[in-house]
């Protein structure tokens, strides 16, 4: 039984919201059944994994975040998830969209990613989104694929202090190799890896009154990509009155 609540509710753009009712009880989780696959794809198309954060009790579905370091072909930080693809998502009957996935978000090569700096919602929220965002679509029955957004709440806050994000969507990642974007298991399963990318509260408005495409003509007018940047332009905010 699906956990979500489909409304007749649609953004100006004309696309369908959905109102999360509550999440499922919780369950055991399978265990990561394509971890060593995924593992692979990563040190094949992005560089060598350095560690994992191994989640220590699981909901559903486990979910591990692989942490890359900076190489001189790609100067960042990658977070990228394993479990989220365990199960299938409740994708629309006859809908032609992944039905297995797995998240990314890129981040600065200084970004702290020790014990200490991790106390501090400033810097362990990337990681507190990716693993939210991973097991979302199995707790509430749902679905996430190309131009989803997501909002930090209802009504929606800031990720965390000093932070101006409250919300995000998912695109193909521009700054990994297209061979990256997906990986093939076997004849019936193939995961689709989708950047997780953070919105101002503007981003989000634009995205809904006009569509992801409209936001996406902004971020490349004003060169913005999937890494995290607190101080990047906002993409959504009008220049002297004019869209």
């Amino acid at each position: 039984m699906s956990a979500y609540r489909a409304s007749n509710v649609v953004s100006l753009h004309g696309d369908p919201i959905y109102h999360h009712t509550e999440s499922t009880p919780w369950t055991p989780p399978q265990g990561e059944i394509c971890l060593q696959q995924i593992s692979d794809h990563i040190d094949r198309h992005l560089g060598p994994v350095d560690c994992v954060f191994h989640e220590l009790v699981s909901d559903t579905v486990h979910i591990d975040v692989h942490i890359v370091k900076p190489t001189e072909a790609y100067p960042f930080i990658r977070l990228v998830t394993s479990g989220m693809s365990d199960l299938p998502m409740s994708t629309p009957p006859d809908a032609d969209v992944p039905r297995h996935a797995e998240l990314m978000i890129t981040l600065p090569p200084d970004w702290k990613l020790d014990k200490e700096s991790f106390e501090d919602e400033r810097w362990y929220w990337p990681v507190r989104l990716i693993k939210t965002m991973a097991r979302l679509p199995h707790k509430y029955g749902t679905w996430l694929g190309w131009g989803h957004t997501v909002p930090n709440g209802d009504p929606a806050e800031p990720y965390a202090a000093d932070v101006r994000f409250d919300g995000c969507i998912l695109l193909p990642s521009i700054s990994v190799p297209d061979e990256f974007h997906r990986l093939r298991i076997d004849a019936d399963k193939e995961i689709a890896f989708f950047a997780i990318v953070p919105l101002y509260r503007e981003e989000l408005a634009l995205k809904l009154r006009a569509g992801a495409e409209k936001l996406l003509e902004r971020f490349d007018k004003k060169h913005i990509d999937d890494m995290i940047d607190a101080r990047r332009p906002n993409a959504g905010k009008k220049l002297f009155g004019f869209l």
